[in-house]
């Protein structure tokens, strides 16, 4: 049994900023895969909902004039992952959302409240940020604009006021065209588990130089969060089997994992290392680089 006690469903972006504006204990609800389990534990944060789920409006991948992709957060991570533009333009992340839970999940699971709940292990976060997307959010004094990357402030803990709805998630054609990457998500069970440490990186190779390369992680921080020392100590290098082992040496003072009975600071360092030289080497490979 599911405790509710004031449940309302907004059939807009606007009406939903409305109801959360008038009920400072509401919480939204869209796919609820994440919600109704908290409200089933009896989390009273959740015992008021406003459900958006229906909001044809946030619910879409598109591509605009200028080559942008646009995913609406009410898109379910089934829908993302087959999406033909997600596969033809950023398909890392549609190899990311294929490792979250079963289908069923994925199924309901929504990218917007993946992102939302703000937690290290979100494994839609980690390619969206070595992406530089961005997020678009609403709330009653207009819309804002900020990278996805700012989006997260600590654990399960997100730029969003309360009154405030993630309305875009937007990946500009400069940060993925000609780009190729890969997502590697490390988890005790080999399916339908929460990441000990997921990795994705983002890559440009040119005449086996690699020109640009980012390199993000989740669970290996309080959030997800870009190498961005060991990316710009490794900008502009031929491609070799010493760079990949420079990028191995140098992740390791970019992050800053903690202990939890899912593994130890230590194990997690050495998981980060060895995902590096491995995620990265296939972004390469994926580029049309060649290890020598």
């Amino acid at each position: 049994m599911f405790n509710f006690k004031s449940y309302t469903k907004a059939d807009s972006i606007q009406e939903a900023i409305r109801l959360l504006k008038q009920n400072p204990e509401a919480h939204l609800i869209a796919g609820g895969t994440d919600v109704l389990v908290k409200l089933h534990k009896g989390k009273g944060q959740f015992h008021h909902l406003v459900d958006i789920h229906d909001i044809a409006e946030l619910n879409f991948t598109d591509r605009n004039d200028d080559g942008d992709l646009i995913i609406g957060p009410l898109t379910c991570f089934t829908h993302v992952a087959e999406s033909p533009l997600i596969r033809k333009h950023i398909p890392v992340l549609s190899e990311a959302i294929l490792t979250i839970g079963g289908p069923q999940v994925r199924n309901m699971a929504t990218i917007g409240g993946n992102l939302c709940n703000g937690v290290p292990s979100a494994d839609s976060a980690t390619p969206l940020i070595a992406l530089n997307a961005g997020v678009t959010i609403e709330g009653q004094d207009g819309s804002r604009q900020l990278p996805l990357e700012d989006f997260f402030l600590g654990p399960s803990r997100v730029d969003l006021e309360h009154h405030e709805i993630m309305t875009a998630i937007t990946v500009t054609r400069a940060n993925y065209d000609g780009y190729y990457g890969h997502f590697f998500k490390y988890a005790m069970r080999g399916a339908m588990d929460i990441a000990t440490i997921g990795c994705s990186a983002v890559c440009k190779v040119e005449d086996e130089i690699l020109t640009d390369m980012r390199l993000a992680y989740g669970v290996a921080a309080p959030v997800p969060i870009r190498c961005r020392d060991t990316e710009n100590k490794i900008r502009g290098r031929k491609i070799s089997q010493q760079l990949l082992d420079d990028i191995s040496e140098a992740v390791v003072n970019d992050v800053s994992p903690r202990t939890s009975w899912r593994a130890a600071r230590e194990f997690r360092l050495q998981i980060i290392a060895t995902l590096a030289h491995r995620v990265v080497k296939q972004a390469i490979l994926n580029a049309g680089g060649t290890i020598q």
